[in-house]
């Protein structure tokens, strides 16, 4: 019998879940999870840039309060269902915000950290702006340059993470019909990309939000001819009923691509899990 797993995930904790962690707990372990990973969202720089206050839904996570929450269901999972207390760290290059997230790793110690690129100078590419420039929509590959860029220069930070996620989240909020990546426009940036995860020895996430699989396929296929073998699967799920959305299908293009298990961290050892 095949474990099954999902390591990414947000309940109530962060802003925009929509069920309780208990909640969210519950439903994985009815849908047969094995490894269950809760990655609450870390934005520091949303803050500092003044962003929430164009939303202001957007609240801080009380870490405090989450980890102490999580450690408890841990505990009451024990031999029912591995859950992963984790946190998503959004990436910025403010030493502040860098400075903020060594100190929360220091004290909480998460089981695994998934390292993310959202925000452009604290403007989420989910609210649109940063594809606009003086009213006029900018040139797709340009966008994307600077995303990936911003990818790259994430790889460095100087605090632990675990995995490399939603690598292509940019394309979901896209005001274009074709919102795919040309591998050969950005074949440069993208390989340096995936051999720095490589040589760091970093998971790279397959992510499943929404409608499209992140990285796409050819993406995907290139880390794997480059030598990448550690791969994750996360639902990303916000809502309970979300949990384990689009696996068979991330699981499949796996398998055609030729990988053959699923890496799962857990306080800083990668647990492989066959597809």
């Amino acid at each position: 019998m095949k474990m099954l797993t999902d390591i990414h995930n947000h309940s109530t904790f962060s802003f925009d879940g929509k069920n309780t962690l208990e909640d969210m707990l519950a439903a994985a372990q009815a849908k047969g999870v094995a490894f269950y990973g809760v990655s609450e969202h870390f934005d520091t720089d949303f803050f500092i840039y003044g962003m929430h206050k164009l939303r202001p839904d957007v609240t801080p996570t009380d870490a405090e309060s989450y980890f102490h929450r999580a450690r408890h269901l841990q505990d009451d999972y024990a031999g029912v269902m591995n859950v992963l207390v984790g946190a998503e760290l959004g990436y910025c290059n403010l030493s502040q915000v860098h400075e903020e997230y060594k100190q929360m790793l220091q004290t909480y110690k998460p089981d695994f950290i998934v390292n993310s690129v959202h925000n452009l100078h604290g403007e989420d590419y989910y609210m649109t702006t940063p594809y606009y420039r003086d009213g006029k929509l900018r040139d797709k590959d340009e966008v994307l340059d600077e995303y990936f860029r911003l990818v790259r220069d994430s790889l460095d930070v100087p605090y632990h993470y675990d995995i490399v996620g939603h690598v292509g989240y940019v394309t979901r909020y896209m005001p274009c019909e074709d919102k795919t990546v040309c591998l050969d426009t950005h074949k440069e940036i993208l390989t340096d990309i995936l051999q720095t995860i490589i040589q760091k020895d970093k998971i790279l996430e397959v992510n499943a939000a929404r409608d499209a699989l992140l990285p796409q396929k050819d993406i995907l296929a290139l880390y794997y001819k480059l030598g990448g073998r550690k791969v994750s699967y996360g639902s990303d799920a916000h809502v309970a009923t979300n949990i384990m959305q689009r696996r068979e299908k991330a699981v499949q293009m796996l398998k055609e691509i030729g990988f053959t298990h699923i890496s799962v961290p857990c306080r800083g050892e990668h647990i492989a899990v066959e597809l």
